[in-house]
């Protein structure tokens, strides 16, 4: 049988299962899964000996900022990054940008940076605000794979929605069978504690978590969970920082209710010693928790509670950052992650922990796919799926220097870790976008994606 490229002799990963075979590539498609290392007759030929092979990773949760006039992370750099990391799938969010993703025309902008500067394949998310329920239907019809809207300020461009409004909006997403994802922390409560910090003269590092303590962002969990039962709309609750949150979202399905969740690797790897000693480029929202609530979460992702693992990549100017570190509420809240999402759940929950790959490639491709209305076209190795394929060295260990990030600034709060697990190399439609440290692709490789 003729193909373009031949995997072979690799340890291949499933959702399902796991074992020694090889993968047959034709016009960017999987063609067929084989085990054992028959010969097969390729164009190209990769010899996976001693790498594991994933489906690339669905990252449902990254900012890229564009367009806007001032020198934020874009598409480009963006994806060069997640390229790198072993992500071949970005659902990008629509605040940040300048102008936001909240109706047609500037959607429509946004796909054609998309079209012109991607390196791996990106959807969009459409914005959910207190004043743009008219525009929906254009968000839905120009092909957004979900809606987004926060129950807390998320600044002067991207206003927050209270109940009324994601409860119409997670009943629009009923009738188009599109999800709603939710950022769930009370705004009230976060209000006015950060004022009675404000007022009695606290801006130091620990002053941000004292402001947004765990049991808000339950309230408000619970509160999603409620409109999203009323209206009958599938919700997906982003960035959970914490176990109680994940259970509640488990009830609710045994309860019927459509909900998904999602964590991320800075509630996975970090507690709130590591967030005071790292410092700015460690502050995010949901804040940063202590140890014994990392380790609850943790009991979660390995009791198979959690959907999906996401990096909520949110990068800024280090000005941003560093700038301003003598005034916590000025320095910018977000995590530059998507580069280091998979090797942090390889380190921390592979090597660590015992998290099963099959597990990860679950809560990492498969089960973000699905949620997002991409499966099996990603997320999966099956015949027929697009050949998004990451090869990973299990076992090289390696430390993050600022320098090797593909960011446009050059800052993480995971520079300096130590990771064990590599991205050797990447593919997305059976083209190499990565490979031994170097990006391959040219700009606007990448597809733009549609529901």
């Amino acid at each position: 049988m003729y193909a373009d490229l031949y995997i072979r002799n690799g340890r291949i990963v499933t959702e399902n299962s796991t074992f020694i075979g090889g993968i047959v590539i034709r016009e960017g498609k999987i063609s067929q899964l084989v085990q054992g290392t028959p010969e097969i007759e390729a164009t190209e030929t990769i010899d996976a000996t001693g790498l594991v092979v994933l489906p690339g990773v669905v990252n449902p949760h990254v900012h890229f900022s564009e367009p806007r006039p001032d020198p934020y992370e874009g598409f480009l750099t963006g994806t060069m990054a997640a390229a790198a990391g072993g992500v071949t799938t970005v659902i990008e969010m629509p605040l940040n940008a300048v102008p936001p993703t909240i109706n047609r025309e500037h959607l429509q902008n946004k796909q054609a940076v998309v079209e012109k500067t991607a390196v791996v394949d990106v959807g969009l998310w459409g914005g959910l605000v207190n004043n743009n329920l008219a525009d929906l239907p254009d968000l839905e019809a120009g092909g957004v794979l979900a809606l987004k809207s926060f129950m807390s300020d998320a600044g002067p461009d991207f206003a927050r929605s209270d109940d009324d409004i994601v409860f119409a909006g997670l009943q629009f997403a009923a009738e188009h069978q599109l999800p709603v994802g939710v950022h769930c922390e009370n705004e009230y409560i976060t209000r006015s504690l950060k004022e009675n910090l404000q007022q009695s003269g606290r801006k130091d590092l620990a002053a941000w978590p004292e402001s947004r303590p765990p049991f808000q962002e339950l309230e408000a969990i619970d509160r999603a969970i409620h409109l999203a039962k009323a209206s009958g709309g599938q919700l997906h609750i982003v960035h959970i920082s914490q176990g109680d949150g994940i259970r509640k979202t488990a009830q609710a399905k045994l309860d019927g209710v459509k909900v998904s969740n999602e964590t991320c690797p800075q509630y996975l790897l970090l507690d709130l010693e590591d967030y005071l000693r790292i410092g700015p480029t460690a502050k995010c929202a949901p804040a940063i928790r202590p140890r014994e609530i990392v380790e609850d979460l943790w009991d979660c992702v390995l009791a198979g509670q959690v959907d999906v693992i996401a990096c909520d990549h949110s990068p800024c100017p280090i000005e941003q950052k560093e700038g301003v570190a003598d005034d916590v509420w000025r320095i910018w809240g977000g995590i530059s992650g998507v580069q280091t999402l998979l090797p942090a759940i390889l380190t921390e929950g592979v090597h660590r922990r015992g998290l099963s790959l099959s597990l990860l490639v679950k809560m990492m491709s498969s089960n973000p796919a699905r949620i997002f209305g991409l499966y099996p076209q990603k997320g999966a190795l099956l015949p027929g799926s697009d050949a998004d394929i990451v090869l990973v060295d299990l076992d090289k260990s390696w430390t993050l220097q600022a320098e090797t990030l593909l960011y446009l600034h050059k800052h993480s709060a995971f520079v300096g870790f130590d990771f064990k697990g590599e991205v050797v190399q990447t593919l997305v439609r059976g083209q190499t976008v990565w490979k031994e440290g170097k990006i391959t692709a040219v700009p606007g490789s990448g597809k733009l994606l549609k529901r």
